[in-house]
């Protein structure tokens, strides 16, 4: 089975006057919950917020930490699982000498019809393997030939090639060569790319990651020595490329990891990235890997001497390795000037070259090319398969089809394979957090005695997370020893206590919670919560992630309860779909009953209007869902012939359990589920 770590932080606040302790209860004199007041709604994390971190105690927490964020970004990014890497096809020309170093043009396919333009710049005289730099730019145009006061790319990549380096410049999607696709139109940041972990900002980074395979490849590096740098939102390349990839032995960002900004362009906003941490949190990332922050008094990293660089400097010393990051600050606007590049050779040189001498590494001219001699296409045109944006997105999801296509699972050992890559990237998509019994908070607003059983409206909640859950909690009278229970989940409003399905379950001495998830019901938020800030999925979970946390939590409540031995799941609506989600990760479930609602699980379109929840085709939607449940029991229904269960009696199969799968095409009756629901809980 899958392992999976969950964080059990809240980064909102509870009211206090209900922070009560292991789970206790308050009274009230109210007869029904009314309209409840959840956080949810109006704390929202976005760019411009003042972030904190604090190391974890031990090394161990660390990298189970680490290990954590890194998967969450790759998920984000679309890269969890990895992608398959092509060929890159590279092609090296247009050489020009410079005396002690030469460029030369590059242009090579991080993917078949998406071409990553460059610059290389190579050492003259000297023998190699060469240690290698990655050279990423940020917004000031022309991209990667800017020259002006704030920076100048093409100096520091000659620069480095005359210190001994192998330098490796390449555009950003959208500047100079890299016309594929506009920078900032947001053309691959729609909400159908995001379900299929497509985003500019994902792009970029896999572009790096190919990028330093295409380092790799030269004959003339040194593969064990690879660095990367740039500023600004290539700060942002920088830390995260070096965040995923530990090839990346040596990094320095500039001017760019901050607690009070996080990156303000798409690019550096990909889905998911930054859910319950931030760029400090990222940037530590690298421990215990050299990283050198360079900063300046004009920009949003005007604090790194006493947050930023005290803060990732604290994830350094758990490896004993305070000595291997740095910081330097500079009076100076937003840039990568001389100074700051000087900053950078001189720490590159202690760490690459072991050189510690910084005057033997001051800047010196070199000669100003003109544009047209580093366009990789000025003179030549774009090779004819280039995909614009709409053949990029359309490449990805079949890449991605094939790749889910070719996991599934027709026995056991696919089966667990399967769990541990596709499951692991749903977890990372829902980012539930885990809730222990001492976590929860659970608020009676009264009681009401009918006949043959008891009605108890509830408030269930996590201490300092904001969320209030309200629930009806029907109990049959008289029943003193341990009995099962069933959370029942419903997108619509409904009197479940005159059912025949609640009155059936009471009958059976069953105990009943139904919940109200968030933004439903009476609750839904006042203003759409997904507008005030620009790159709300960077940041916050959607409400149907929100809403697999209250059925987590309300199960977790359920769990804690000494008086029930065994707990069953169903959804009702839509919330069927959220139940089947939830049941994922509640190994303590034992059936799960799910309304499919006619969902159609195969139509884009449907996840946008009814299920948003990025990455999560990529990451298998109901398909992994189903081979995480399994072999518990299942029963589908309501199908309508659109909602695709094929796969899902392959996993069953896998799992050596066929028959605990019952799937129906049109809306199931009480008596049938109850049937269904008694016949499990005989087997189990």
């Amino acid at each position: 089975m899958i392992k999976t770590l969950i964080i059990s932080t809240c980064l909102l606040s509870f009211p206090l006057h209900i922070l009560l302790g292991m789970g206790e209860k308050m009274s009230t004199s109210e007869s029904d919950v009314g309209r409840v007041e959840d956080r949810r709604c109006t704390n929202i994390r976005h760019l411009n917020m003042v972030y904190s971190f604090t190391a974890p105690k031990s090394r161990r927490e660390w990298q189970a930490r680490a290990k954590y964020i890194r998967e969450q970004i790759l998920t984000g990014c679309g890269l969890l699982p990895m992608p398959e890497k092509t060929p890159l096809n590279a092609r090296i020309f247009g050489r020009i000498e410079r005396g002690d170093y030469s460029i030369e043009k590059v242009f090579f396919e991080s993917f078949p019809g998406f071409y990553v333009t460059g610059n290389l710049y190579r050492p003259l005289g000297k023998r190699g393997p060469f240690p290698a730099i990655l050279n990423t730019h940020g917004h000031w145009a022309p991209g990667r030939l800017v020259n002006n006061e704030y920076t100048n790319i093409p100096r520091r990549c000659a620069n480095m090639a005359k210190q001994g380096y192998i330098a490796f410049s390449y555009d950003m999607i959208g500047f100079c060569d890299s016309t594929q696709v506009e920078h900032r139109k947001g053309q691959l940041d729609t909400p159908r790319a995001h379900l299929w972990g497509i985003s500019i900002g994902g792009l970029q980074l896999w572009n790096s990651i190919r990028a330093v395979d295409f380092l790799c490849s030269l004959p003339d590096v040194d593969k064990t020595r690879i660095a990367c740098t740039g500023a600004s939102g290539g700060g942002t390349q920088t830390f995260l490329l070096s965040a995923v990839d530990d090839r990346v032995k040596f990094a320095a960002p500039v001017n760019m990891i901050s607690s009070i900004m996080q990156g303000g362009c798409q690019c550096e906003n990909p889905p998911l990235i930054r859910l319950d941490t931030n760029n400090m949190e990222i940037g530590a990332l690298a421990a215990p890997r050299p990283l050198f922050l360079v900063a300046a008094t004009g920009d949003w990293t005007v604090n790194t001497p006493t947050t930023e660089f005290p803060a990732i400097q604290s994830v350094y010393k758990l490896f004993g390795a305070e000595d291997k990051v740095a910081y330097v600050q500079f009076e100076a606007e937003h840039n990568y000037n001389k100074e700051s590049r000087e900053a950078v050779y001189a720490f590159f040189g202690r760490w690459m070259l072991r050189k510690n001498d910084p005057d033997a590494f001051r800047e010196q001219d070199t000669y100003t090319e003109k544009d047209e001699d580093l366009l990789v296409f000025a003179h030549e045109p774009r090779p004819s398969d280039a995909l614009d944006d709409k053949g990029i997105i359309e490449s990805r999801i079949l890449s991605a089809q094939k790749q889910i296509e070719a996991s599934h699972p027709h026995d056991s050992a696919m089966l667990e394979a399967f769990r541990n890559t596709y499951g692991l990237a749903l977890m990372h998509c829902l980012s539930p957090q885990q809730v222990k019994p001492s976590d929860l908070v659970v608020e009676s607003r009264g009681v009401t005695h009918a006949d043959g059983y008891t009605l108890e409206k509830l408030i269930i909640g996590r201490k300092a997370c904001g969320d209030r859950v309200p629930g009806d909690l029907y109990e049959p009278q008289g029943c003193q020893t341990k009995r099962r229970a069933i959370l029942i989940v419903s997108s619509h409003k409904s009197n479940l206590g005159d059912s025949k399905l609640v009155r059936g379950l009471l009958n059976r001495g069953q105990s009943v919670l139904a919940i109200e998830c968030f933004n439903t019901g009476e609750n839904v938020c006042s203003q759409d919560r997904t507008t005030k800030y620009a790159f709300f999925t960077t940041y916050n979970r959607t409400d149907t992630a929100e809403r697999v946390q209250d059925i987590l939590t309300a199960l977790a409540y359920l769990h804690s309860r000494k008086d029930i031995s065994q707990i069953n799941l169903l959804g009702i609506g839509d919330g069927g779909l959220w139940v089947m989600l939830a049941s994922a990760f509640a190994p303590e479930v034992n059936c799960t009953v799910v309304d499919a609602n006619g969902f159609d699980s195969n139509d884009d379109d449907s996840y946008i209007e009814r299920l948003f929840v990025p990455c999560i085709r990529r990451a298998g939607d109901f398909r992994t869902a189903s081979a995480l449940i399994c072999p518990r029991p299942l029963y589908i229904h309501n199908t309508r012939g659109r909602f695709q269960t094929d796969w899902m009696h392959d996993a069953y199969v896998a799992a050596g359990a066929p028959g605990a799968l019952k799937v129906r095409g049109t809306p199931a009756h009480d008596d049938d589920i109850l049937q269904w629901l008694e016949s499990q809980d005989k087997l189990h």
